[in-house]
C-alpha cells in the first residue's frame, strides 16, 4: 500500500486529473452514487489508490460515472471469489471516491486512479443491474483538539518513525509526510494504508468513525508492527554476521591454498580425498553401502577442509572402509578333527558336542543354503559354557569374539547413536565385526540374561534382529545407516538362567543346557584339563607334581560348593602357589599332594559335607534342592506346639515355598482320619515348619511333598526313613507333580550317601541324562499320590499301636478340655 500515501502526497496536484466534485446530499442528508464492489482493496479518504477492474459490470459503472462526472462508492466484498456481488456478499460501510480516467494495459487489464473523500454508509441499494447503485450517508468526522489528542498523535508519529527505519519498504519521505498532517483521523488513515495489514483489520479500522479511537487502535498496531521489525533486524543483523564470518573464513582459506601453492606444498587435504576415492573403488563392498559412501565423500569434496563436519564424515567413511563385508574365513567342515578339538579342550557336554558337529554335518552337504543357528548356552557359573566357544571357533577355523551383555542397559550399545550425535559410534556388534575383520566369525553373546532395562531403551528387543536367521541378514544399525549382514556369524549365547531372557528372544535360539558336574566328572577335568594347566601356569610343569585321586576329590566335596570347576581350579591354584613359593625359595617341595596335606595348603573344610541323622526322626524329612551351584540336601524340620491352629514358617521362604506349605497342610487335614489323626487336634496346636540354614533364601515348589511328609510324620508320630530324600509338587488332592533339576538332584543325593531317592512318576524321562553307574548305587522309586510316598518315607506305627495319638494326644490340656 505504499502507493496510497505516494499518491496521496500529490492529491493536491492531482485536483484537474480528478475534476470531480463530491456528491450533494439531498434535504435528508443522502447522496446517490454507483457502487463498486472491491475485491482485495480497502480504500481510505484522502489516499489515492489504483483499482484493477476485472468484471464487465464494474466498466461499466465506472464508464457511467465518468460521464456523469459523478463519484463512486467504493465497498470492500466478504469473498475474493463473488461473480455477481449483491447486497449480503458487501459490507455496508466504504469509501465515497472521485476516479480519473479509464488506462488500459498492455495485458488486457484495465485500470484506474482513485482518490478516497470520506467514509460513507449504504442505507439502500436502488439498482442492481446492469451496475449497482445505492442511497449511502456521508460519515462526518469531527474532532476537537484537546492535549490527549496531541499527545496520542505525536506518539504515534513517534512509532511511525521508528518503523520506517526499519522498514526497507518505506522511505523516509512518508515520516516527513505524516508529519505535515494535523488531523487526527487522517493521520490513522495514511498510516494504516502503509502497513501490511489483513483487509478484515483494514476493513475494521475503516468502520472506526471515530479518529481518536481510529488513531488509537494504528498506534497498537504499529507497536506490534514495530516489535517484529526488531526481531527481523535481529535476525538478519545475526545472518550478517555469520555470512561475514564464513566469507573472511573461505577468504583466508583460499589465501592459503594459494600461499601452498605458490610454495610448492602439497594440497593434503585434496590428496587425501583422492586416496579416500581409491580406497572405495578398491574396497570390497555391498552395493548401498559402496553408494552411500561415493555420496559421502562427494560432500566432503564440497566442505571447507577445516568445517567440523569434515572430521564427522571422515570419521563415518573410515568405519564403511574398515568393516568387513564380503571377506570371510574358510570353514574347516572335517568332523573328525572337530570332534579331537572339542574333546581335547572340554570333558563330557555330550549334548553341546553333539550339536555342533551336526552343524558342520549339515554344513558340509547343504553348503550357504544352510541357515546358520542361533545356539543358547543356558548353565550354571563355570561349566565351559564361555570356553566352548572359543573351541568351536578353533574347530570350525572361524575367528572368535566375545562380547559381554552384563549390565548393557542402553539400546544403543547394540544399535550404535545417529550421526547427529556428537560423539556417535556404531553398536557393539559392528564395533566388534570391524574388530574381528571377518562376516563369519564365531560370535558369542556373553551373559545375555543380565541384561538391564530403563529410560534409554530395552537392548533385549534390539538384539532380535541381531538373533532372528529370517532378518539378520539386512541389520539395521544406526550410525551406519546403510544394512549389514549378520547372516554368515555364528551367535552363540550363554545365560545362568533362562527366566530373565524375554520369551520373544529366547523364542529365536536353540537353548542348550549344561547340567552341573558330578564329582567323578570334576575328578576326571581336574586331572587332564585343570592340573596340567595350573602347574604349567606356576612354572611347575616338569617338576613332577602329582595330586592324588582323593586329594581331588576332598577339593571337590570340603572346599568347593560348585557345579561347575572354577572354584575347583583356585583351590588347585592355590596349592601350586604355594608349591612354587617353596621351590622359588629353595627349600624341598613336596611333590606327592595327598588328602592329609591339604589342610597343610588350603586350611581348614570350608563346606562340611551334609550328614544324614543318625536315626530315624519323628516330624524330620530330607529334601533335595536346585540351586544355582547345583543340587543341594534340604532338610525339613516340623514341631508341634499347644496353640490355636497356626502355621509358622521359618527359614527365609519365598512366597511358592509358602504356598507349598500351605498345600501340604491342606492335604493332611483333609486326610486326617485316614493318616490316623484326629482332626480336632489341628485347631489345639500350632504347627512349626522350619528349614535349617535360614540366611539362605529358599523358594519353588520342589519341596511340596517333604513338607507334607514332615507335617503327617509329626502329627502321627511315625518316623521318617533317614536314608531317604525325595522331591515334588503336591496338590490339595495329594497328587505329585513333576519337578526341574533332577539330575543335578540325584547326583546330590548320591554323593551325600542317601540310599532310596523317591521322584515324580512324570520326571521318568529326565533318568536317561544321569550317569548309570550314579543310577545302581541309587533306589530310585518313581510316585504319583502321596500315598506312595508315605509308604516309602515312614516307618510303620510303634508297637503300642499309638499311631495318630503319640506326641500330639499328650499335650497338656486346659480346664476347658482344649
Amino acid at each position: 500500500m505504499v502507493e496510497g500515501w505516494l499518491l496521496s502526497m500529490i492529491g493536491h496536484s492531482l485536483n484537474d486529473f480528478f475534476s470531480i466534485n463530491d456528491a450533494q446530499p439531498d434535504a435528508d442528508g443522502f447522496i446517490e452514487a454507483v457502487l463498486l464492489p472491491l475485491a482485495e482493496t480497502v480504500v481510505y479518504p484522502n489516499m489515492v489508490t489504483p483499482l484493477m477492474l476485472e468484471r464487465e459490470a464494474d466498466i461499466a459503472a465506472v464508464g457511467e460515472a465518468q460521464i456523469r462526472r459523478e463519484t463512486v462508492i467504493g465497498v470492500l466484498m466478504r469473498g475474493n471469489e463473488i461473480a455477481a456481488p449483491t447486497a449480503e456478499n458487501l459490507y455496508t460501510l466504504g469509501t465515497e471516491m472521485a476516479l480519473g480516467r479509464l488506462m488500459h494495459l498492455p495485458d488486457g487489464g484495465t485500470s484506474v486512479l482513485a482518490q478516497g473523500r470520506r467514509r460513507v454508509q449504504i442505507v439502500e441499494f436502488l439498482q442492481t443491474s446492469p451496475y449497482i447503485r445505492v442511497r449511502a450517508r456521508p460519515i462526518a468526522e469531527d474532532v476537537s483538539e484537546t492535549r490527549e489528542v496531541a499527545a496520542l498523535m505525536r506518539a504515534t508519529l513517534s512509532l511511525f518513525q521508528k518503523c520506517v527505519e526499519l522498514s526497507p519498504q518505506l522511505p523516509e519521505e512518508a515520516y516527513v509526510y505524516a508529519l505535515n498532517i494535523e488531523h487526527p483521523g487522517w493521520l490513522a488513515d495514511m498510516v494504516s494504508s502503509t502497513l501490511d495489514l489483513p483487509l478484515t483489520e483494514r476493513q475494521r479500522l475503516l468502520e472506526t468513525t471515530d479518529p481518536v479511537e481510529r488513531l488509537r487502535r494504528v498506534s497498537s498496531l504499529l507497536g506490534r508492527e514495530l516489535e517484529m521489525l526488531e526481531l527481523e533486524e535481529s535476525i538478519q543483523s545475526q545472518v550478517r554476521r555469520e555470512v561475514d564470518r564464513n566469507q573472511r573464513e573461505m577468504f583466508l582459506r583460499e589465501q592459503m591454498r594459494v600461499i601452498q601453492h605458490e610454495l610448492g606444498e602439497a594440497d593434503i587435504f585434496q590428496q587425501e580425498l583422492d586416496e579416500l576415492r581409491q580406497r572405495i573403488e578398491q574396497k570390497e563392498m555391498t552395493p548401498e553401502a559402496k553408494d552411500k559412501a561415493l555420496k559421502e565423500l562427494a560432500r566432503l569434496t564440497m566442505i571447507p577442509p577445516m568445517a567440523p563436519e569434515v572430521g564427522i564424515i571422515r570419521t563415518y567413511l573410515d568405519w564403511l572402509l574398515d568393516l568387513p563385508w564380503v571377506t570371510q574365513s574358510e570353514d574347516n567342515l572335517d568332523l573328525a578333527h572337530a570332534a579331537r578339538v572339542l574333546d581335547a579342550e572340554h570333558y563330557g557336554l555330550i549334548k553341546a558336542k553333539e550339536r555342533i558337529l551336526e552343524h558342520m554335518a549339515v554344513r558340509q552337504l547343504a553348503g550357504e543354503a544352510m541357515k546358520t543357528p542361533i545356539l543358547c548356552f543356558v548353565g550354571p557359573p563355570g561349566t565351559g559354557k564361555t570356553s566352548l566357544g572359543k573351541s568351536i571357533a578353533q574347530a570350525l577355523g572361524r575367528e572368535f569374539v566375545r562380547v559381554s551383555l552384563g549390565g548393557v542397559h542402553d539400546e544403543a550399545e547394540i544399535r550404535g547413536h545417529r550421526r547427529t550425535y556428537i560423539g556417535a559410534l556404531p553398536g557393539r556388534i559392528i564395533q566388534t565385526m570391524r574388530k574381528v575383520g571377518t562376516i563369519n566369525p564365531v560370535f558369542m553373546l556373553d551373559e545375555i540374561d543380565k541384561l538391564g532395562v530403563d529410560f534409554h531403551g530395552d537392548p533385549a528387543a534390539a538384539l532380535l534382529e541381531v538373533l532372528d536367521p529370517e532378518q539378520n541378514h539386512a541389520f539395521s544399525d544406526h550410525y551406519l545407516d546403510v544394512s549389514y549382514d549378520l547372516s554368515h556369524v555364528f551367535f552363540i549365547t550363554t545365560a545362568n538362567y533362562l527366566d530373565p531372557i524375554p520369551p520373544a528372544l529366547l523364542d529365536r535360539m536353540e537353548v542348550i543346557e549344561f547340567p552341573g558336574y558330578v564329582e567323578d566328572e570334576k575328578v576326571s577335568i581336574a586331572r587332564h584339563f585343570l592340573i596340567p594347566r595350573q602347574l604349567k601356569q606356576h612354572g611347575l610343569g616338569d617338576s613332577g607334581v602329582h595330586f592324588e585321586e582323593e586329594a581331588i576329590r576332598l577339593i571337590c566335596r570340603e572346599y568347593t560348593y560348585e557345579a561347575g570347576v572354577r572354584n575347583l581350579e583356585r583351590e588347585i591354584g592355590k596349592v601350586c602357589r604355594k608349591l612354587a613359593r617353596r621351590v622359588a625359595e629353595g627349600k624341598r617341595a613336596t611333590k606327592r599332594i595327598t588328602a592329609e596335606k591339604l589342610t597343610k595348603f588350603l586350611g581348614p573344610p570350608l563346606f562340611l559335607p551334609w550328614l544324614r541323622e543318625e536315626s530315624d526322626e519323628v516330624g524330620v524329612a530330607t529334601g533335595l534342592a536346585w540351586t544355582e551351584a547345583g543340587g543341594d540336601i534340604m532338610a525339613i524340620e516340623v514341631t508341634l506346639m499347644p496353640g490355636k491352629g497356626n502355621l509358622l514358617l521359618t527359614g527365609q521362604l519365598g512366597d511358592v515355598m509358602q504356598e507349598s506349605a500351605q498345600a501340604a497342610l491342606s492335604y493332611t487335614r483333609s486326610q486326617a482320619r485316614q493318616l490316623g489323626i484326629d482332626p480336632e487336634e489341628f485347631d489345639r496346636v500350632d504347627i512349626h515348619v522350619h528349614l535349617p540354614e535360614g540366611a539362605i533364601p529358599k523358594d519353588g515348589p520342589s519341596a511340596g511333598i517333604t513338607l507334607a511328609t514332615a507335617m503327617i510324620s509329626a502329627l502321627t508320630q511315625r518316623k521318617v526313613r533317614r536314608d531317604v530324600a525325595m522331591t515334588g509338587e503336591i496338590t490339595l488332592r495329594g497328587r505329585v507333580l513333576p519337578v526341574g533339576g533332577v539330575r543335578e538332584k540325584v547326583l546330590t543325593a548320591h554323593r551325600a550317601g542317601v540310599r532310596q531317592v523317591l521322584l515324580p512318576k512324570r520326571n521318568e524321562k529326565d533318568l536317561v541324562e544321569i550317569p548309570k553307574r550314579v543310577l545302581r548305587g541309587l533306589d530310585v522309586q518313581l510316585v504319583s499320590h502321596m500315598d506312595e510316598v508315605l509308604a516309602y518315607a515312614l516307618l510303620p506305627p510303634d508297637a503300642t499301636g499309638a499311631a495318630g495319638a503319640g506326641h500330639v494326644s499328650k499335650l497338656p490340656r486346659n480346664d476347658n478340655g482344649e
